[in-house]
């Protein structure tokens, strides 16, 4: 019973990985630039797909990765530079439906790129196997990878964040993007570099979903609504609680899945989310300013 519980906890720590991946980018995107990008889920969608592809035309991993991460960035940086770049000063409807049609679009421009099946995104043989923890208790490898470059990422946002240059000047054009421009730093070219850091970032998740869920048409929508719940719940603009509040959304959707009624385990991370905004209605780190 005990490695039962400890399987699941695994496998809570690595859903949770993966949305932080997701909300990362769209807690930077939101926090610092006032967008409500409901688009971030289709370039999550993008970076499973350009994965998929460069997996199945290669055989490599690694040059897989770089196609996600560093396509999906390309995808970002030209959305925001041609699209959203004209609704910083737009009410959250406009923003809202603006983002909504994009999701349509690349939807549509997905199903005629890759057709409507699902792509295979089959592991090389090194990772397709398990590891042994501890005594009998195996777990997947890939999945332990999952968790240890989430981890990763983690920790290098936050220097990226609290010790670069760049970083300060992400914190600053948070909390005061007038006075940053007044000061002669090009806020526009920081926009596109954060957008392009998350549209990134979305990439990787997909990239690292690929192989556990099938790469499909739509694969982004019912992660984007989780990532939602992730930035409420962890204070919008705050990396460090979009970390926090990813394991915990990942290990209660994980363990209530196994340990309630179906019904129930729907509604256990909403139950939590409403439950953390009715003590702490900012998230549990809401960003200063």
């Amino acid at each position: 019973m005990a490695l039962f519980y400890l399987e699941q906890a695994l496998n809570g720590l690595q859903f949770g990985v993966l949305l932080f991946l997701m909300a990362a980018g769209l807690t930077l995107v939101f926090g610092i630039m006032n967008l409500i990008n409901l688009a971030h889920g289709s370039l999550y969608m993008l970076g499973a797909y350009f994965a998929a592809t460069m997996l199945t035309a290669t055989g490599s991993m690694l040059l897989a990765l770089l196609a996600a991460t560093l396509a999906t960035a390309l995808c970002g940086w030209l959305l925001e530079v041609v699209l959203f770049g004209r609704l910083y000063r737009r009410d959250h409807l406009d923003q809202v439906l603006c983002t909504f049609g994009v999701i349509l679009f690349l939807n549509e421009l997905v199903r005629i790129i890759w057709g409507p099946v699902a792509l295979p995104m089959d592991l090389p043989p090194v990772l397709a196997g398990s590891v042994r923890l501890v005594g009998d208790f195996t777990y997947p490898t890939f999945r332990l990878v999952i968790i240890a470059v989430g981890l990763v990422v983690a920790a290098m946002m936050f220097v990226l964040i609290t010790r670069t240059r760049l970083g300060m000047r992400i914190r600053a054009g948070a909390a005061d993007r007038a006075m940053v421009a007044a000061l002669g730093v090009d806020i526009r070219s920081l926009y596109s570099y954060v957008f392009a850091l998350g549209a990134a970032l979305a990439g990787l998740a997909g990239y690292m979903a690929g192989p556990i869920l099938a790469v499909q048409v739509g694969m982004g929508d019912s992660v984007l609504v989780l990532a939602l719940v992730v930035i409420v719940i962890g204070g919008i603009g705050s990396v460090r609680g979009a970390l926090v509040a990813a394991l915990l959304v990942g290990l209660v959707d994980t363990f209530g899945r196994v340990l309630l009624p179906a019904a129930l385990a729907d509604m256990g991370i909403y139950t939590v989310m409403a439950a953390v905004l009715f003590v702490r209605p900012d998230g549990l780190f809401a960003a200063r300013g």
